[in-house]
Order: C-alpha cells, then sequence, then structure tokens
C-alpha cells in the first residue's frame, strides 16, 4: 500500500519524545519561575511593610527589660509598695520646705506628683521616653535602611536589626531598671510643657540601703533631697526645658542625616571602648562631625551641672535633716566607684559613664563657687542660657566667676 500523504506523528516513545519533553520541561520551569517570583514580590512586599513598622519593638523592649529586672533580689509586692507610699510623703513633707529655705524660692505640686514604684514601672516609663526620642529620627532612617520598593533583602536585614536593637535596649533598659534609685520625670521633647513627677524605686533604694549597711528610712529621705532639686532646677527656671529640648531635636536631626554612615566606624569606636584605649574623647564623640560634637559638649555640661548641683544640695542640705548623712554621704559615694568590669564595660557601651563622670565634675563646681562666693552666689547659674557654665567652666570654676560674678570677659 502507498503511505501517500500520511504523516508519521512522534508518540512519547518516538523519536520526537526528547523535544516534547523539553518544551513541556521549559513551560513547566517558566511557570515555576513565575510563582516563585510572584511570591518572592509578595513576601517582599510584606516585609517591607513589617520593617517600615518601626526601627524598634517596643513590646520586646518592654518585655525583655521587664524580665530581666524582675528576677533580681528584693522583689516586692504591691502591696509592700503602697505601704512605702507614707513613708515617702513623711519624707517629702520634710524635704520640701527645708530645699525651698535654701534654695529660695517655692516648689508647689511636687509632693502631690511623687511615686512609688517598682523595677518595671521605672521601665515602662522609660520605655515611653526611648520611644519619643526614637520616633523623631525613625522617619528618616526608615527611608535609609529600608526605601519603599528596596525589596525582600533590605526589609530582611531592617527586621534582624530590628530584632538586634530591641534586644539591646531591652537589656540596657532591665540593667538599668535595677539599679536607678530615683528620678525627677520629664519629657524634655514632649509639645506640651507638663511638670515632671517624682518616681522613687522603692525596690533598689531598699536594696542599696541594705548593701551600704544604712537604715533605710534616712537614705530614703536623703534620695528624695537629690530628686526634688531636679524638680526645682526644671520648674523654678522654665526656660530651662526648652534649652535642652532645642539642643537635643538638633542633635537628632544631625544624627539622622548621617547614620547610615556610622556602621563601620561605630565598630571600631566600640572595640576602643572595650579595650579601654582613647584619647580623653569619649568613643561617642569619635562618630560625631564638629556641630554634633559642640551641642554634645554644651548638653554634658548642662547635665554635669544638674546632677552635681542635687548632689550638692543632698548632702548641704541633708546635714540638718538626715541623721549620718555623712557616713551615708561616703559609703554611696565609694560604692559608685567600685564597679565589676562587667559593669565598666555595660556603662562604656551604653555611654551610661559620662553620667558618673557627671555627678562628680557637677558637683566639685557648684562646690567651688559656693566656697568662693557663699552658697546664694549660685543662684546667678539659673538666670538664663548665657550665665550656664561652658563645659571648661565646669572644670575650671575660676573662670565662670570671673565672667559671671565679676563681669570679666573671656581672654
Amino acid at each position: 500500500m502507498s503511505d501517500g500523504g500520511r504523516r508519521e506523528t512522534p508518540t512519547r516513545s518516538g523519536p520526537g519524545t526528547s523535544g516534547w519533553r523539553s518544551d513541556r520541561r521549559w513551560q513547566a520551569g517558566f511557570l515555576l519561575g513565575s510563582i516563585i517570583g510572584a511570591a518572592a514580590t509578595v513576601v517582599g512586599r510584606r516585609a517591607e511593610r513589617a520593617a517600615r513598622r518601626g526601627l524598634v519593638d517596643w513590646g520586646s523592649v518592654e518585655r525583655i527589660a521587664i524580665g530581666r529586672a524582675t528576677r533580681a533580689p528584693g522583689t516586692l509586692s504591691p502591696m509592700e509598695l503602697r505601704a512605702a507610699e507614707g513613708a515617702y510623703r513623711e519624707a517629702m513633707a520634710r524635704v520640701v520646705p527645708r530645699l525651698e529655705e535654701a534654695l529660695g524660692t517655692t516648689l508647689p505640686g511636687v509632693v502631690d506628683r511623687a511615686a512609688v514604684v517598682d523595677r518595671a514601672g521605672w521601665i515602662r516609663a522609660n520605655v515611653g521616653t526611648f520611644r519619643t526620642l526614637i520616633s523623631r529620627l525613625e522617619g528618616q532612617l526608615l527611608d535609609q535602611v529600608v526605601p519603599v520598593g528596596g525589596g525582600l533583602t533590605r526589609a530582611t536585614m531592617a527586621l534582624a536589626n530590628r530584632w538586634v536593637t530591641s534586644q539591646q535596649l531591652g537589656f540596657l533598659l532591665g540593667f538599668m531598671g535595677t539599679r536607678v534609685l530615683g528620678q525627677y520625670d520629664l519629657a524634655i521633647l514632649s509639645a506640651e510643657a507638663e511638670d515632671g513627677r517624682l518616681l522613687f524605686v522603692e525596690e533598689n533604694i531598699r536594696g542599696t540601703a541594705h548593701a551600704l549597711g544604712v537604715p533605710v528610712a534616712p537614705f530614703r529621705t536623703w534620695i528624695a533631697l537629690h530628686e526634688t532639686t531636679h524638680a526645682f532646677e526644671f520648674e523654678s527656671q522654665r526656660w530651662l526645658r526648652p534649652y535642652l529640648a532645642e539642643r537635643l531635636e538638633r542633635q537628632l536631626s544631625l544624627f539622622s542625616g548621617s547614620a547610615t554612615s556610622l556602621g563601620h566606624d561605630a565598630l571600631r569606636a566600640v572595640g576602643r571602648a572595650l579595650r579601654g584605649e582613647g584619647s580623653g574623647e569619649h568613643w561617642l564623640e569619635r562618630l560625631m562631625g564638629d556641630e554634633q560634637r559642640r551641642l554634645f559638649r554644651e548638653t554634658q555640661a548642662v547635665m554635669s551641672l544638674l546632677e552635681g548641683f542635687s548632689d550638692y544640695f543632698m548632702d548641704e542640705v541633708g546635714r540638718g535633716l538626715v541623721p549620718d548623712v555623712e557616713k551615708i554621704s561616703a559609703r554611696f559615694h565609694e560604692r559608685r566607684q567600685q564597679r565589676s568590669p562587667f559593669e565598666r564595660a555595660v556603662l562604656r557601651l551604653t555611654g551610661m559613664d559620662l553620667k558618673m563622670e557627671q555627678y562628680a565634675r557637677g558637683e566639685r563646681f557648684v562646690r567651688a563657687v559656693a566656697e568662693a562666693r557663699g552658697r546664694p552666689a549660685l543662684a546667678r547659674i539659673w538666670e538664663g542660657p548665657q550665665t550656664l557654665p561652658s563645659a571648661e567652666e565646669i572644670e575650671q570654676p575660676a573662670r565662670w566667676i570671673a565672667r559671671v560674678l565679676d563681669g570679666q570677659t573671656s581672654a
């Protein structure tokens, strides 16, 4: 039979099988690749949305910090905390009039804004403060770290950074929460100019009094003197809060503009800090430009003054108010100097070592002025920004005395 126009159609077992299979595999691969690409796009967008919710997971920060702090010894029940409130009311009732007499001004409402808290309560209050600070630069930093349309890789890195940052902040607040005794809690950057409140961390106050071998009642009064003096500084000097807020806003703005270039420099600076290396500058200053460094030093001078002023008055006023105040003060300041290597490393890394320096530098300045010209001369400090001591004058009080009290211009 003639096969004429008959065509041979390939079958799956015929000679065209490899070509057919190749076509089908290519089509399947294309389809699978399209699905994976679409899925990656969806996942990337979701990751990007998640990453852009913030630089920090504040819920995790609070849980980590409170978990760490509540494992420390000396935890008190809510009933024990409430029972301590009366002791602080009595202490404040004696502290306020003596401070008003020494400072020459009234402090209305301070007693009503005092609260006894546990470590967890202090942490919750300060999570809010940290959150407010970071929110001021978060938008700009997010645009740099995870730009819109940046893709899955950038978003994944941002989420990993958020996890690390949240762990670090949780550790920091947990560490501080086991050590802070009291705080004048003031929202520097809040739009509303509300007065602050006094927080007394009773668990830490009791633990520290026990460690120092001093009775807790006079120790409470001594701490109340320090924190109430902070209330005077901000509530009697209404220009001080906006002065500090303006500098802090400018520092945050400058930081957000240069944050992406800090990575390797920061790691090197941290390494030098851990090894105790340096040329006099704090490692944080080495990451700053000239304007940032100037603002930083101005702010540090004011913070040294605030802490030193409070330390001076807690001892001076305490002499007629707190039994054995000399012994309490001596043991407390000696304990400040006795830090474990771990504590010193944490303080350096977090910048908290600056606060320790502020107490000593500021107290030396205030005491030097009082001894040279009498306690009334200290009122000149608070006349306005122009009478604040500079960083150099904090170290050399005679220069401030010459400029402000004697009206001499700097050479």
